[in-house]
């Protein structure tokens, strides 16, 4: 029996879609009342039809799917790019609102210090050893920068001082360099001393007050100023904290560890100060 099913089911299928039409044709001519016969052949061939009706469904759903596809493929590339664009505006937004806040701190201290003439300049290279902590800025004498000159950021935050100078660069030794010497003050107390880099300290990003007078009564917080000693640095620019106070090994004299304001990893561009007024 499975193999008569097996040779002849093709023709069996044919002679059953060939009685249903026959029977279909007699049913509309009869007033579309089948008989028993019609009924029977139906119902056996009804799973054959509902199964070309599926195959018919399925074929027309990926042909749709084909035909759409370069259309879906060429709306998500164009969303890609949309989505592009609005992040470029948004990171140039964010440095336009960056560059704006920056320059309104610019005009806060020009407002303040009237004295100082200017020059900006770019960070274009750091120090790479642990023995100095320098930046390269890419202004230089044609730009009337000159060895000296302090170097600050745009609210007023001390960086460094100018150690050499090149025709369109120069090079700061930051604030923590080992050559750093300058007159420091607490503006809490009034306290004066000297601004010192150390060779330790530098490796934690700090530098020394030296020489405070016995009666200074410092506390950690208390904020330090240039002082304009010696009339060689501008008074009032902002170095950092006092982070804690110490007697020296010789038990003579105080300091203080100074935690400064500027963030010296994150500076992309600072303000070369080329002239300012002495503060008797």
């Amino acid at each position: 029996m499975k193999d008569f099913f097996r040779h002849n089911g093709v023709w069996l299928l044919v002679i059953a879609l060939l009685l249903s039409i026959l029977i279909g044709l007699t049913s509309a001519f009869m007033g579309g009342n089948a008989d028993p016969l019609s009924n029977l052949v139906n119902t056996v061939t009804a799973p054959v039809r509902s199964g070309i009706a599926a195959a018919a469904d399925w074929a027309e759903g990926v042909y749709s799917y084909v035909f759409h596809y370069g259309e879906i493929q060429q709306q998500m590339e164009e969303l890609e790019q949309e989505n592009a664009e609005l992040r470029k505006k948004i990171r140039q937004g964010e440095a336009a609102s960056q560059e704006n806040e920056q320059l309104r701190e610019l005009l806060n201290l020009q407002a303040k210090r009237e004295d100082f003439v200017f020059e900006s300049a770019k960070v274009t290279a750091r120090s790479t050893d642990n023995w100095r902590s320098t930046l390269t800025l890419s202004k230089g004498s044609n730009a009337g920068v000159e060895k000296g000159d302090c170097v600050i950021t745009e609210t007023g935050l001390l960086v460094g001082v100018v150690s050499s100078v090149g025709t369109n660069y120069s090079i700061v030794n930051t604030l923590i360099d080992t050559g750093t010497e300058m007159g420091g003050i607490i503006t809490r107390t009034n306290s004066a001393g000297v601004l010192e880099g150390d060779l330790a300290l530098m490796q934690e990003g700090k530098l020394r007050l030296s020489y405070l007078p016995d009666e200074a009564q410092l506390v950690a917080g208390d904020e330090v100023l240039t002082s304009g000693n010696g009339d060689v640095y501008p008074a009032g620019l902002v170095v950092g904290q006092v982070e804690s106070v110490f007697t020296d090994a010789s038990g003579l004299t105080r300091y203080a560890i100074v935690t400064p304001e500027v963030k010296l990893d994150q500076l992309v561009e600072v303000f070369i100060i080329k002239e300012f007024d002495i503060v008797e």
